[in-house]
């Protein structure tokens, strides 16, 4: 199957306008976020810029396309109203992803803040399950760096959410958010044990998008800052196997890479393309 990979690309203008930013940048697939997600707001998209992005993704695009939901929402809080704060944004998005034809919405389990693990998990299935989810779009819970009492950081806390759940759900991995919480891919062998572990206790089948972003600290740290690929402490052969692993070659990615020392999303997605062997 041919590589799907592309970036996180604004929406600034319309969202439809998304479409010709994944081109720009060399994508045939990526992320969007409907609106700032530094804000409690429901995503704006009348029917025309919808009917235009579809067309445009059917047109210029493989895809598939995964929206990301607000960085406010925490589904694992054991607060009333920020659960009813969260939940209300997880409806909106799972809407607008079915107004714009997107198979996926992908969301960071939150912080438990005091309810502890399983409490946290019991609270964020909870979430996914008072939601009324579009056919045709999936929730994807998304691994994470591990820091203070985010949940996420264990591939357990990904399979225990979804063995709470009654709505069915599946997962993206974040290599950066990975390798922070303490899951190895900086060798070709650490990759193949950890990638070994995640189907052993979440199941390859539930693994239907990748952040594909290399790491500025070392595995283990909980810190989340991400790198260019191939430039960062995961590093080139540790990219080169993931990218080439037998059971993720059919995976969509999306890159969440920095632009800076010169090097765009365009650079990011050159280097995965020659890091692929096809």
């Amino acid at each position: 199957m041919s590589l799907k990979v592309g970036a996180h690309v604004s929406i600034a203008g319309g969202v439809d306008n998304a479409v010709g930013n994944q081109v720009e940048v060399g994508g045939n697939c990526g992320q969007i976020f409907t609106h700032s997600p530094q804000v409690w707001q429901d995503p704006n998209i009348d029917d025309d810029e919808a009917e235009r992005f579809r067309e445009g993704t059917a047109r210029d695009l493989e895809g598939p396309w995964v929206i990301h939901t607000s960085y406010l929402v925490n589904l694992c809080t054991p607060k009333d109203g920020l659960r009813e704060k969260s939940l209300d944004s997880m409806q909106t998005e799972v809407d607008a992803a079915d107004k714009l034809g997107i198979p996926y919405v992908n969301v960071h389990l939150g912080a438990h803040t005091g309810a502890g693990v399983e409490g946290g998990l019991d609270n964020a299935a909870s979430v996914i399950d008072d939601l009324d989810v579009p056919d045709g779009v999936t929730i994807l819970i998304e691994s994470d760096a591990g820091a203070g009492t985010k949940l996420g950081g264990e591939f357990e806390h990904l399979a225990g959410v979804i063995d709470r759940t009654e709505t069915d759900i599946d997962v993206c991995v974040d290599t950066a958010h990975a390798f922070a919480a303490g899951y190895d891919l900086s060798t070709p062998e650490a990759v193949d044990r950890t990638i070994a572990e995640f189907d052993d206790v979440v199941g390859l089948e539930h693994l239907k998008y990748v952040h594909l972003n290399d790491s500025k600290h070392e595995c283990g740290t909980n810190k989340d800052e991400h790198a260019h690929i191939g430039e960062g402490h995961i590093g080139e052969a540790g990219m080169e196997r993931f990218l080439n692993h037998p059971d993720l070659t059919d995976v969509p990615l999306a890159l969440e890479t920095p632009t800076e020392d010169g090097k765009s999303f365009a650079w990011n997605i050159d280097r995965v393309r020659e890091l692929r062997r096809d």
